[in-house]
This record gives structure tokens, C-alpha cells and sequence, in this order.
């Protein structure tokens, strides 16, 4: 296939990609958007158990604790299109809005397909030609972007974008393609590992309780025993160890697996100090006084959770409860607030939704996304080493960085 000289090439139709394409497009330049896939934003269609938690209803100040390491490279991006400012984006382009706990975003129809067709839309709208071909190389001349080589043919250009994003979900074709053009451009690529990932346990009451959910109970996380992240939420247990959202987030923060320990503590009930849980107990073993101690928690706990109580405890089961010592009971209690799980590591990359590392940011210009290294190179989204806790932050970085390339280029 003949490709006629373009302003731009995007490498890659998901958020970032989109976002980018869209707004060079509009400002008049002409852009091809290569994705591989014959559908735009597979991924986006399937973040947030197919709703996409689009962003977070929350200031700068408020965006910028919630990336973890040094966020630095991204405050001139967010700032240029904030949170509110995607919001308003999308509303204006006919996506209704609304905002739920923990101030995240979501289409007001629940459906992630109707953010990425809204993209879609807007590309096609402002006149982005989308070829479904992988991009194979980009070619320099004089240390600035020349062209793209792709299945389909050779496209002469003067820049070109890499938001391939990052190792997650590669069924949807993030196959870490970007690392691969840095690197082969001359850029770095830090250590690339999931975030946002289920953790996994050698304990073997996770297994016991595979597929028991908990909700509103406190989760701790710990690294070498010190507090690296406490929140109210829910979470799952698993046939490997530990899930949901309130995991997920712990995760972010484990961010030197295989050099450190790290452990959970699960405080399953929140709402009761220890006086008041001792209290609870007390009522409940009244009213189950001449019951074996098996059969005393059904008030108290899960089905499924009472017979790993009972074990970890080391109360034996047949123990009539009006003969449970003051000790015994106390150890009840401590488990009640802070149950144990000890993580062993992480479940792989393609399981994570966030792929932390990448491309090294010092040598990105954080006004503009392009490569201090090629004139004409932009990187924007996952393919970059910024990353985010759980709640519409990721997909703020998408937004952002990839609106900050297309408007530079």
C-alpha cells in the first residue's frame, strides 16, 4: 500500500493513542492511527469491569498523592488538562457523567464501550485516518523521525507517537511493542512490573476460602513491617491468594517485591474497637454458652471463614464455649482485627491492569512528550514509567499526556 507524506503517525488506538490523534487532528495537522486491532480501545472497553473509571473527581493537589514514586514528570500534563477538564470533555462531546465513591468517574450508562465510541467518533470527526496495521519500525534521519514502517507499507512522516501502552492484558494487543522502539531509538526502559495486580499467598486458609468475599473491612499492607497502605474496602480470596479492589490498590505500593516482605493484616471488623468487640464476643458466648465453639461464630463471621477462625485461633472446635479462658478469647479477638496473610508475590504481568516502568521520563520532555533523544518522537500513556493507584488515575495519565502530545507535535 502507498502512504502519501503525513504531519503525524500514532502508533496504537487506545486511550492515549485516541486522545493524541483526535487533538492534532483538530489543530489541522494530518494524522494515521495505527492499531493492529480491527476495533479501537479493546482495553478501554474492558477496564473497570467493563464501566471504565474514566478519571477521578479530584483536584491536581489530590492527583499528584496518588502516583506513587516520583510524579514529578506529570505535573506540567495534568495541569494542561486536569481531571475536571476530561470531564468537561467528554460531556461536551455527548458522554453524561457521574461520580461515585472514592470520587470516581463513570459514564453514566455503565458502559465502557461508550467511551471509547465517543473517541472513536471524535477521531473520525476530526479527520484521523485509522489503518489496521502494526507499526515494525520507525526510521530516523539526523536524529529526527522520518517515517514508519508497517505491514501495510512505509509511511513518510515528520513525527510519530508511540502509545502502544504497557505488558497488561496483551490479549488486547498491549505486547509491549513501545519498549522495543525506544530502546531501539536510544532510549532507556526501566524494570517493567505489574501494578494494580492479585497477590499471592503460601498460606493455605486463602485456598480454604477460595471465592469468599469480604466487604467493608480494613486492609493493611506492610513492607519489612512497616505501614505502606491501610484502607476501608472490600477484597476476595483465591485459589493463589488475595483479590479485589481493596488488593489491587495494595499492590501499587509493593513496589520491590523479591527484595522486601511484605504482609496484609485484616481488620474484619472496622466499626468495633477491641473493648467493643470484647464486648460483642462476650454477648455472643452468653448466647452460645453450651454450644461447641465451632458452632458460636455464625453471628460473628462467614460460613466459609469459621472453620479457618477456629484453626488459627487454636481453640479446639468440640470446646464448649462456657469453658473458653479469657486468653483464648483475646486471641479470638486479635484475629478478628488483624486476620494475616503473608504474600509470597504477585500473579504475572498480563494479569496486572497497570504496567509499571517503561520508558525513562528523563529523557521525555515533560512540557511537550517528545524524546529529548529524536526530534519528533512523543510518547504518551502506559508505555511511559508513570503509574497510579486504582480509582481513574491511569486513565487521567492517558488523557493528559496523550492531549499534551497532540497539542505539541
Amino acid at each position: 500500500m502507498e502512504f502519501e507524506y503525513t504531519d503525524l503517525v500514532v502508533i496504537g488506538g487506545g486511550p492515549a493513542g485516541m486522545m493524541c490523534a483526535c487533538t492534532a487532528a483538530e489543530r489541522g495537522l494530518t494524522v494515521i492511527l495505527l492499531e493492529p486491532n480491527h476495533q479501537l480501545g479493546r482495553k478501554l472497553r474492558i477496564t473497570g469491569k467493563g464501566r471504565c473509571n474514566l478519571t477521578n473527581n479530584c483536584d491536581v493537589k489530590t492527583f499528584m498523592a496518588n502516583i506513587p514514586g516520583d510524579g514529578r514528570f506529570l505535573y506540567s500534563a495534568v495541569n494542561r488538562f486536569t481531571p475536571s477538564d476530561v470531564m468537561a470533555f467528554f460531556e461536551a462531546n455527548g458522554l453524561p457523567l457521574k461520580t461515585e465513591r472514592g470520587n470516581r468517574v463513570f459514564p453514566q450508562s455503565d458502559n465502557a464501550n461508550d467511551v471509547a465510541a465517543t473517541m472513536v467518533r471524535l477521531c473520525r470527526k476530526s479527520g484521523v485516518r485509522v489503518v489496521n496495521a502494526a507499526a515494525k519500525q520507525i526510521v530516523t534521519e539526523n536524529a529526527a523521525v522520518a517515517g514508519v514502517v508497517t505491514a501495510e507499507g512505509y509511511i513518510p512522516c515528520r513525527a510519530a507517537a508511540v502509545c502502544t501502552g504497557g505488558l497488561s492484558y496483551p490479549l488486547t494487543g498491549s505486547t509491549g511493542a513501545g519498549y522495543a522502539f525506544a530502546e531501539n531509538l536510544g532510549h532507556s526502559v526501566t524494570e517493567r512490573r505489574p501494578s494494580l495486580v492479585p497477590l499471592e499467598s503460601d498460606d493455605p486458609w486463602c485456598a480454604q476460602m477460595q471465592g469468599f468475599s469480604l466487604k467493608n473491612v480494613t486492609l493493611s499492607a506492610y513492607e519489612n513491617d512497616k505501614l505502606i497502605y491501610r484502607e476501608l474496602g472490600e477484597m476476595l480470596f483465591t485459589h493463589f491468594g488475595v483479590s479485589g479492589p481493596l488488593v489491587l490498590s495494595a499492590s501499587a505500593h509493593m513496589r520491590h517485591m523479591g527484595q522486601a516482605s511484605y504482609r496484609l493484616s485484616i481488620d474484619l471488623k472496622p466499626g468495633l474497637d477491641e473493648k467493643k468487640l470484647d464486648a460483642r464476643l462476650l454477648r455472643d458466648f452468653e448466647k452460645y454458652a453450651n454450644k461447641e465453639f465451632k458452632n458460636a461464630l455464625d453471628d460473628l463471621a462467614g460460613r466459609t471463614m469459621i472453620p479457618v477462625l477456629v484453626e488459627l485461633s487454636e481453640i479446639p472446635e468440640d470446646t464448649r464455649v462456657n469453658t473458653i479462658t479469657r486468653e483464648q478469647r483475646m486471641r479470638l479477638l486479635h484475629l478478628f482485627k488483624a486476620f494475616p496473610v503473608s504474600i509470597s508475590g504477585t500473579r504475572p504481568i498480563d494479569e496486572a491492569i497497570v504496567t509499571a516502568g517503561g520508558v525513562n521520563t528523563k529523557e521525555i520532555n515533560p512540557r511537550t512528550m517528545e524524546s529529548k533523544l529524536v526530534t519528533g518522537l512523543y510518547f504518551a500513556g502506559e508505555v511511559l514509567d508513570v503509574d497510579a493507584y486504582t480509582g481513574g488515575f491511569n486513565l487521567q495519565i492517558a488523557w493528559s499526556t496523550g492531549y499534551v502530545a497532540g497539542n505539541s507535535i
